[in-house]
């Protein structure tokens, strides 16, 4: 056939002929062969699109329509396009193109053994899809498509849709000539997706390169792209992708409200239906299809960087019927295209205590603007330079618009929905799926966008002072000691770990317990104590996608666990074992049926003593299982384990014994169990906890506290709290010689050298074996560090 390619005879070579879309299937299905399974068809070329545009003297025409397009003028745009689309929708298909197209379909009926099969229809322009140049849904789709008449019709939409606002308004910002672009048209044997989404093989929000990350939903993939629904998300940790036995890192659970299906409309052929609570509650992929998806994920990125001679990240659709499919993949084009030793790092100046809003962050950036409420498409043209856009959902009309704007604000969506993806293309930040920004945001109000502090993204009221800083990884001085950083926010974690630091010295608990569960283990474990009904529907609510509520606490906080030690795998992390007080457990949802009051909580049933006792022991249980999950099953055996606040040696026996009880053995898989040193028993008697630990790490905090006899979270006695006093330091100063003397790792992980440069240089002098710092304080200590 002259105008029909059919995929399996592609390579990336076809660009001109066929566009990157449609070529990078045929690449893939003669380079990926058993490896990946792909939806056969065939494309319509250029060479046609060009047949189409001269049998119907289309070219006169369009100069003239084109010519009167004034740039960055949206109306302009609006008007040019509408009368070109209309144009090239009243031409004619020729007879011979039209001959070629229907019997390339009849062959592919043949095969999928129907007389009129389904089909999905993809443009492909010669002009998208390049390593440097790629928006999201450039031109349109068309989904179960059947008969020949139906497709020769929407092969005409398809080639109108070269001529979309947004295609236009992207060819003169990247500077193709529209009249150099070609489009040429993908017909693909329909998947009918009970689940379908993106993937992509880096963590789309840092840049981060040992992921891949799934977004998934119920029906046609749709959904997702146009921010319809929050999907799942998953994230699979790579470097174990093939060694593990799950080295699923991480799963949210999204809405997922509605789902996109086939209709039996031939006007319609798509249509929207709810989907059950039963479905909305549970995962739509089960773990061994994520893990059998993220191989194949793997797979293209690999492929494609072998390709290329160099690091090729990708953007891949899938499709998931009787098997998994892969229906499109394409290079990934804004982290591929950063320079990876430079980091520009927002913060704003003084945090407001409550945000008016929060979202999914797209972007590491701040921005401060006036609102733009637009909640229908008429109302864009009032958008103007350096506003901050709110909406809804974007599609892929709203681009020109989205050009102008400082930033962007949706109700709607997840991070690979249409808004996200465009923002990360323009680098505009965006918070996503806020559920009701437009409602709580005021036309014209002065509001800031705080992207900058992980995954979960923040809106203030009025502008709020920031900074920014660009600092080049390779030009920060190297650290007189091993630098460690501290981290609890698993959302962080990626950005984090972009830092010049060895490792985590301290990774809490706390916070992925209170942010992330937000119940009491023991309420998950004996649920009959809890008598007020609305605790127990906040419980149901937000363990809901297990019938077994230990499950969740397990998986919940392994999955955190695992985010933080893939993020910097194989460097160490240590992660501390839980260390609420009384009442921070009585905080937590249901902890009221399980906790004392106690008058001084700071010195009372905390720490090492919780794990051993009948009140917590089975609590215990579960964390164990958790990091079980970590080092084995995700295969993070660069994880440490800390004991918190042990006030005996036969405390710490104990508490080794029953870790020991619950799978967590010392030396077991190179495991290597640390004791925080904050205790002033723990310094007079550490030669003799060295016969039980690996390590040791410095709570500055705590140690002072119960050096000075000072409560460090009284107010009245605030003046009399410092860890530079000389007893303070003098209690540092002998830990550190005695951990050396039994020849133990000994290492600071309290506030204290973050906030007293002065006081790390005290410790660095006494020759302690690693800081480690907040992650705000990493690049300032090691700049004043040269400087001094």
């Amino acid at each position: 056939m002259k105008y029909v390619k059919w995929f399996d005879t592609l390579t990336m070579k076809d660009v001109p002929l066929v566009g990157g879309k449609n070529a990078s299937l045929g690449q893939m299905i003669g380079g990926l062969k058993g490896k990946i399974t792909i939806p056969n068809g065939f494309a319509v070329t250029s060479e046609a699109y060009w047949l189409f545009i001269e049998h119907n003297n289309f070219e006169q025409p369009l100069k003239q329509l084109l010519a009167k397009l004034k740039k960055e003028n949206v109306q302009s745009l609006q008007k040019t396009g509408r009368a070109i689309r209309a144009l090239l929708k009243s031409g004619a298909v020729p007879e011979e193109l039209q001959q070629e197209i229907i019997d390339a379909y009849k062959t592919l009926c043949k095969e999928a053994r129907s007389s009129n099969c389904s089909v999905a229809i993809r443009s492909s322009a010669t002009a998208e899809d390049l390593p440097n140049a790629s928006f999201a849904g450039q031109q349109e789709t068309f989904l179960n498509v059947t008969g020949t008449r139906q497709l020769l019709e929407c092969y005409v939409k398809a080639i109108a849709s070269l001529f979309t606002d947004r295609a236009i308004s992207y060819r003169m910002e990247k500077g193709f000539d529209h009249l150099d672009v070609a489009l040429s048209v993908g017909v693909q044997r329909m998947i009918r997706s009970k689940v379908s989404g993106v993937a992509f093989s880096l963590d789309t929000q840092t840049g981060f390169k040992n992921v891949i990350t799934i977004d998934a939903s119920y029906g046609l993939g749709e959904t997702i792209v146009k921010g319809l629904v929050s999907p799942d998300e998953y994230i699979v940790f790579k470097p174990t992708l093939t060694t593990a036995s799950n080295p699923i890192i991480q799963k949210k659970l999204g809405d997922k409200t509605i789902q996109m299906v086939y209709s039996k409309s031939a006007r319609k052929p798509t249509k929207k239906i709810p989907v059950s609570q039963k479905d909305k509650n549970r995962f739509c992929l089960n773990d061994e299809q994520i893990i059998t998806l993220a191989k194949m994920v793997e797979a293209i990125d690999q492929y494609y960087t072998k390709l290329h001679k160099k690091w090729m990240p990708m953007d891949v659709e899938w499709a998931l019927d009787d098997r998994l499919y892969i229906v499109q993949a394409r290079p990934e084009t804004v982290h591929s295209q950063k320079d990876a030793l430079k980091i520009t790092k927002y913060a704003l100046e003084k945090k407001p205590k409550k945000p008016l809003i929060t979202g999914v962050a797209i972007g590491q950036q701040i921005v401060s603007g006036k609102a733009r409420v637009v909640t229908k498409n008429s109302q864009m043209h009032q958008v103007k330079d350096g506003e901050i856009l709110v909406t809804r959902m974007t599609d892929p009309d709203w681009v020109p618009i989205m050009k102008k704007v400082g930033g962007i604000i949706t109700d709607l969506g997840g991070r690979t929905c249409h808004a996200a993806i465009v923002s990360r293309e323009l680098s505009t930040p965006a918070l996503v799926g806020t559920e009701h920004a437009t409602r709580v945001i005021k036309n014209g109000q002065q509001i800031t966008v705080d992207c900058s502090s992980g995954a979960i993204g923040f809106v203030y009221q009025g502008a709020i002072p920031f900074k920014k800083k660009e600092i080049n990884i390779k030009k920060v001085p190297k650290s007189p000691v091993s630098l460690m950083v501290n981290i609890g926010n698993p959302e962080s974690a990626f950005q984090v770990s972009q830092l010049p630091v060895d490792g985590v010295g301290l990774a809490r608990l706390e916070f992925i317990i209170s942010s992330a569960i937000k119940i009491h283990p023991m309420a998950l474990l004996e649920p009959r104590k809890i008598k007020d009904k609305k605790v127990r529907d906040t419980i149901k609510q937000l363990t809901r996608g297990y019938k077994d509520k230990k499950q969740f606490f397990i998986d919940t906080l392994a999955y955190g666990m695992g985010t933080i030690a893939a993020a910097f795998y194989p460097r160490p992390v240590i992660i501390r074992l839980s260390d609420f007080k009384t009442n921070e457990y009585r905080n937590l949802i249901g902890g009221s049926y399980f906790e004392q009051e106690e008058e001084n909580p700071m010195l009372g049933f905390r720490g090492a003593a919780r794990y051993t006792h009948p009140l917590y022991q089975e609590a215990f249980a579960l964390e164990c299982a958790a990091l079980q999950k970590v080092r084995r099953d995700m295969g993070l055996d660069n994880v440490k384990v800390m004991i918190p606040f042990v006030r005996t040696m036969q405390e710490a026996q104990k508490v080794i014994k029953e870790l020991a009880k619950n799978g967590i053995r010392k030396g077991k898989n190179n495991l290597e169990l640390v004791m925080m040193c904050e205790v002033p028993s723990n310094v007079l008697l550490i030669n003799e906890f060295s016969t039980l630990f690996d390590g040791f790490s410095i709570g500055s905090n705590d140690l002072a506290q119960l050096t000075l006899g000072v409560d460090r979270d009284s107010a009245l006695l605030a003046d009399l709290f410092d860890e530079r006093n000389p007893a303070v330091t003098q209690m540092f100063a002998l830990a550190i010689k005695g951990a050396h003397k039994s020849k133990r790792f000994i290492g600071i992980c309290g506030q204290a050298p973050s906030d007293y440069p002065e006081l790390a240089r005290f410790l660095i002098k006494q020759k302690i074996d690693s800081l480690s710092l907040n992650p705000d304080s990493v690049l300032p200590f090691l700049l004043a560090y040269k400087k001094k």
